[in-house]
């Protein structure tokens, strides 16, 4: 390719606002543009690396006997009403009717569509095992979008769903998509680390998450250096600290105006370790109220899994109203609550706690569980902190911050089950086959090699990622160098990117750097007298002359 021929150059200046490295990087050097919030162009070299990295993906799940498939990507309302799901996606998924009033969505993510399409096609318990993927795009209306590809309203995705004879048989196939993974990400030349994950509205009863560990990331991985358990925040598992100290009378005290956590800490002159915070969080079949204590967040997917079910979302003020409740001052103390009442266990094992007081402006000090209140619910229903000890060895667990790759979900027979995907099978007994979801964001992956490879100029490609295997250049306003830039640029045109521009060195070497092709040619009058040319190796920075005749052997090894 001619780079005046090529459709987007790359731009002098990236604004200051961008928070990721490769976001600004992949604008700036002709890779990508933006369209509105969340929404991006791939240009053409944005698009020679995305098949590339689509290409590494495709060969390792073929080796698991993948088999490529595509779902559409707007799916009728009514199998997500048939799997449930539709309650638990809120504005994330978009919703629509056409023309004929038919009810539809934007899917995020395509668990029941391949259900559907496995009914279609599935004739018998013994076509299983089988597993399909797909590359599609997807649309999710994210609140918060940010840092270019990493968190983008509508993404490619590669993902994938395997179906089983049986749990086991899933259990068995699940380290060999774990490792097919790894290699990917190994592939990818990025750094990348695993953990523990929540099942979220994917549901299941295990997920692990694929990360690369970056200071703008939106998980936090909490590890221990000493045994190496791993796990995302919101399902690890620890050791959390209980204050000592004999129970004290409970009064109620006049708070006015205080409804925050760090006002009422402010306002009593306490730590939020003295504090407790209720909560009440909407259910398919109802509410569920849940107390943690102030210094910790309610963990959504672990209380999902205390309660087995799906928690929706927080209760809206009016819920809270027509329950009795009184916004902004809830507490299970002194009311006999109308819903569940689950409690962390460091509410239960903590003296003297500061809780709501059921009306507006009062709360209770020095409440006590089993005296003041008490409920048979009690479990670990928070999010842990780099503070907390690890279960395993007692040693201080460490925070990681981290954006996620990929992950792996083992579902079982929840879609199948709901959706009615069942075959007979030899004993003449109904079998829901096992299922398992597995998904690699493809734009995000790119955003990582870029983070993983880049250097203060610009962007460093692995060779197979690379959208050209090689940058050509001339030096100088000599017919001789230009005859020679066209003759090597002639013996592989689809490997090489001509810089064929009347440009400065300066601006063809800053671009060079910037778009980051792994091989640099460079022509120049200077060299050409002995019938060399330069080579500029981008990653390593080594250069050094090598014979015009040998050319053709060099390009060979770097395509």
């Amino acid at each position: 390719m001619k780079y005046s021929q090529l459709f987007g150059k790359t731009l002098r200046t990236t604004p200051h606002e961008y928070r990721a490295r490769s976001h600004a990087l992949l604008i700036q050097g002709g890779f990508i543009r933006p369209l509105g919030q969340g929404l991006f162009s791939f240009l053409p070299l944005g698009i020679q690396v995305l098949e590339k990295i689509k290409q590494v993906v495709r060969e390792e799940l073929n080796a698991l006997g993948g088999q490529e498939v595509q779902v559409p990507l707007v799916n009728p309302m009514d199998i997500w009403n048939k799997s449930g799901r539709s309650q638990f996606i809120g504005r994330d998924m978009v919703r629509f009717e056409d023309r004929t009033g038919k009810k539809l969505v934007l899917s995020p993510t395509s668990e029941e569509a391949m259900v559907e399409l496995s009914q279609l096609s599935l004739k018998s318990y013994r076509d299983l095992p089988v597993f399909l993927y797909q590359f599609q795009i997807k649309f999710r209306d994210e609140e918060k979008v940010r840092c270019g590809l990493v968190r983008a309203k509508e993404f490619l995705m590669n993902d994938g769903y395997s179906f089983h004879r049986s749990y086991s048989d899933l259990n068995n196939f699940f380290p060999k998509i774990f490792a097919a993974y790894e290699k990917i990400f190994e592939r990818c030349n990025i750094p990348f680390l695993t953990a523990e994950a929540g099942v979220g509205y994917i549901g299941g009863s295990k997920a692990y998450e694929f990360l690369m560990p970056v200071d703008y990331g939106d998980d936090l991985v909490l590890t221990c250096d000493a045994c190496g358990y791993r796990a995302n925040r919101e399902v690890a598992v620890g050791i959390k600290d209980h204050p000592a100290g004999n129970p004290l009378p409970m009064e109620e005290v006049e708070t006015p105006g205080i409804v925050t956590m760090d006002e009422l800490s402010a306002f009593l002159k306490v730590r939020k370790t003295s504090l407790a915070k209720t909560m009440v969080y909407r259910l398919r079949d109802g509410f569920v109220m849940a107390v943690v204590r102030g210094d910790y967040d309610v963990s959504i997917e672990k209380l999902s899994r205390f309660l087995e079910k799906q928690v929706i979302r927080l209760a809206h003020e009016e819920e809270l109203t027509e329950l009795g409740l009184n916004p902004g001052y809830l507490s299970p103390v002194g009311i006999d609550p109308p819903v569940p009442v689950i409690a962390d266990d460091t509410v239960a094992n903590s003296p003297n706690l500061v809780f709501g007081g059921n009306r507006e402006g009062y709360h209770y000090i020095n409440v006590n569980f089993g005296r003041d209140f008490e409920t048979e619910h009690v479990g670990d229903i928070v999010s842990l902190r780099g503070d907390n000890r690890c279960i395993q060895c007692g040693e201080l667990l460490q925070e990681i911050r981290a954006m996620e790759l990929g992950n792996i979900f083992k579902m079982g027979d929840i879609y199948t089950r709901d959706m009615g995907l069942v075959f007979k099978d030899d004993n003449d007994r109904y079998v829901y086959p096992s299922m398992g979801s597995y998904g690699i964001g493809i734009g995000r992956l790119m955003a990582a090699v870029v983070e993983g490879n880049s250097d203060d100029k610009g962007i460093i490609w692995p060779p197979h990622l690379s959208p050209y295997a090689v940058f050509l250049m001339g030096i100088g306003r000599s017919f001789k160098v230009d005859r020679i830039v066209d003759k090597i640029y002639e013996t592989m045109p689809s490997s090489i990117l001509c810089d064929d521009r009347k440009e400065s060195p300066g601006v063809k070497f800053k671009d060079a750097d910037l778009i980051g092709i792994p091989l640099r040619i460079v022509v120049s009058a200077k060299h050409l007298a002995d019938e060399k040319v330069e080579l500029h190796d981008r990653k390593t920075e080594e250069t050094w002359l090598i014979p015009i005749t040998t050319i053709k052997d060099v390009l060979k090894v770097w395509q």
